[in-house]
């Protein structure tokens, strides 16, 4: 019986690895037709930023829906939605030719992503225990980065060998018919904590102050992993590195570190872990705010294992420390930190209209204009794994205290 479990467990888990496979793909090759696709449906830079947002709406809302309705429809009803949202995504982006179009396929992928994550985190959650749970959430978080580097690379060798942007969305579907054949037939595991299963044991859960600070924590990793992820390149293409590089430097360490997740978690705890990435991503972020040329990679490095760490040990967290939260609450962790990156992208824009009207008015142009005004709002961005440093060594130390009080009692009672 107990190998049936597991192996039901693993094919699950291999399952949910080739969905947020499809997740980073549907994430990068479609960054990666975009130029194409403006070109050919003569489409403004305003119309392509509303076609990406809607990646970006779709995904925290069936996240939070999903979390909502996990434990009355179950893991494997929200990820036969995710499949039909993928591949109906797929299909409309290729055969849409208009902009609306385009707005609905896209909102549809996001749609099947935000299931993905809310789905597979509490089955996760439900099928290991402790270490090995830690282990394994790392572990299918790893291929989000990792997916990225996969679709990144198909994307370009496609664009290079002058296949069409039909034929790289098309390669979105390879992983999502393998993950709804992985799925198909599979029980689901059940909610290791009662109270997790009600919607107002997760409520009550939720409205704790633990819950309410993590939330706190989750808006400042999210945007100190995305923001300058997705300003960077723009930002160094002008001090003499490559923007691709840089981009596949940091996904393909974060993808490595997130595979010895679990390790790093035995060895440290959740709050350790935390603790470190920010210090890690704080001087990642302050080296790219003041480094040029090679030193850019190096910058690259430190934020990589810096924010490697942040989305699954922020769910772990939850999992493991708030465990009546249930779904629910890990949902409403991962939308938090979506949300919050929706919602800082335009400020940090706003941010580097100011930097390059302050650097144009002492007389800077071209080139040097770009590096030095991106340079200062990195600057500024320094502040979000700044703030963490303070409010990880918080939970670092409460969680140590909170271990020692209720060993106590124990000890004392054998």
């Amino acid at each position: 019986m107990e190998t049936n479990t597991s192996s039901n467990a693993n094919r699950l888990f291999y399952g949910s690895c080739f969905a947020l496979i499809t997740t980073a793909l549907s994430f990068s090759i479609r960054a990666g037709i975009l130029p194409q696709l403006g070109e050919e449906l003569s489409l403004s830079g305003e119309q392509l930023g509303f076609i990406n947002s809607m990646w970006f709406l779709g995904f925290p809302i069936s996240m939070v829906i999903g979390g909502l309705i996990y434990h009355k429809v179950g893991g494997k009803a929200i990820m036969q939605f995710a499949f039909f949202a993928h591949a109906i995504g797929i299909i409309m982006t290729i055969y849409a030719g208009s902009y609306t179009g385009l707005l609905i396929s896209t909102l549809l992928i996001g749609l099947g992503n935000g299931c993905t994550e809310a789905a597979c985190n509490p089955m996760i959650a439900d099928a290991y225990e402790g270490n090995r749970m830690s282990k394994m959430m790392n572990r299918f978080h790893m291929w989000f980065p990792g997916g990225i580097v996969i679709g990144s690379l198909v994307s370009k060798f496609m664009t290079d060998a002058g296949m069409s942007w039909q034929s790289q969305i098309w390669v979105i579907m390879i992983p999502t018919l393998i993950y709804a054949y992985l799925f198909f037939g599979q029980k689901w595991p059940k909610a290791k904590v009662q109270e997790a299963a009600t919607l107002t044991g997760n409520i009550k859960a939720m409205f704790s102050p633990l819950f309410l600070f993590m939330m706190a924590c989750m808006a400042l990793t999210a945007i100190s992993e995305f923001g300058p992820q997705q300003w960077v390149g723009l930002i160094l293409s002008k001090s003499g590195a490559s923007p691709m590089i840089i981009l596949a430097l940091v996904t393909g360490i974060m993808a490595v570190a997130r595979y010895f997740g679990g390790e790093m978690v035995h060895k440290f705890d959740q709050t350790g872990v935390l603790l470190g990435s920010a210090v890690l991503a704080t001087i990642g972020v302050y080296l790219f705010s003041t480094q040029t040329g090679g030193m850019a990679y190096v910058a690259a490095i430190f934020f990589a294992l810096g924010v490697a760490y942040f989305w699954p040990n922020m769910i772990g967290f939850i999992a493991d420390k708030i465990p009546k939260s249930g779904a629910l609450g890990m949902s409403i962790i991962g939308a938090v930190g979506m949300f919050s990156t929706s919602i800082f992208q335009p400020i940090i824009g706003g941010w580097i209209d100011s930097d390059k009207a302050a650097a144009a008015a002492n007389g800077l142009t071209g080139d040097e204009l770009e590096l030095v005004s991106g340079q200062a709002t990195l600057g500024t961005m320094v502040t979000f794994p700044a703030i963490l440093i303070v409010l990880f060594a918080i939970l670092y130390f409460w969680v140590k205290n909170k271990k020692t009080n209720d060993a106590e009692p124990a000890t004392a009672a054998h």
